[in-house]
């Protein structure tokens, strides 16, 4: 009987010492695991170096739909501002003209325009801030004035925004940035794109 139970005892506790192999086995693994995911999110911070460059980006796709909005958001990699054009139909690309600029110049007027940052982007989208068939407002900012509902507190790149003019079926904008950083300007039907990365670099 005695050794019936020795014997017993030695199969669990070989067992036990089975189940902490398995254990340690699994930890091991769980580690490699998070190595992998760490080289993952180093990769995914090195994918925020850009290559759009800070030179002029243009389109010349015309049309006349109105731009309604302009909105903003932030991003791991950098800060975006969109313009919402009218959705009419058709959805004709949307012409744009984007460039950094030593001062900003309102359109028409030739005043000087004061914008804070560090840089300015001037933004001259093909959407006039009216309608084309009444004349009616359909974007309600004005001359030199901080673009409405646009809030960039916190924001990393964007530091202010500016109104310029709605100007022959156009309409510009003033953004104002940290620094001259690269940035890309795409249109997606009715919206006009506007990102501008938080650095050079290819890490963040």
């Amino acid at each position: 009987m005695r050794k019936t139970r020795l014997l017993a005892i030695a199969v669990l506790t070989s067992a036990g010492l089975l189940t902490t192999v398995s254990a340690g086995t699994a930890a091991g693994s769980g580690t490699e695991g998070s190595a992998g995911a760490t080289t993952a999110t180093r990769s995914a911070a090195a994918s925020c170096g850009v290559t759009w460059g800070s030179l002029p980006k243009a389109a010349t796709d015309s049309g006349n739909r109105p731009l309604t909005n302009v909105r903003t958001g932030r991003h791991e990699c950098y800060d975006r501002m969109v313009l919402d054009i009218r959705g009419d139909l058709p959805a004709d690309p949307v012409g744009y003209h984007v460039r950094y600029v030593s001062k900003l110049y309102q359109d028409g007027s030739g005043h000087p325009i004061a914008i804070g940052g560090g840089a300015i982007l001037e933004i001259v989208a093909s959407a006039p801030s009216y309608d084309p068939e009444s004349y009616e407002p359909t974007y309600a900012g004005r001359g030199g004035k901080p673009l409405p509902g646009v809030n960039l507190t916190g924001y990393r790149t964007f530091r202010d925004t500016r109104f310029g003019a709605s100007y022959e079926g156009t309409t510009q904008l003033g953004l104002g940035v940290r620094a001259r950083l690269p940035f890309r300007v795409f249109s997606l039907g009715d919206r006009l794109v506007i990102d501008v990365a938080h650095s050079w670099a290819a890490a963040r």
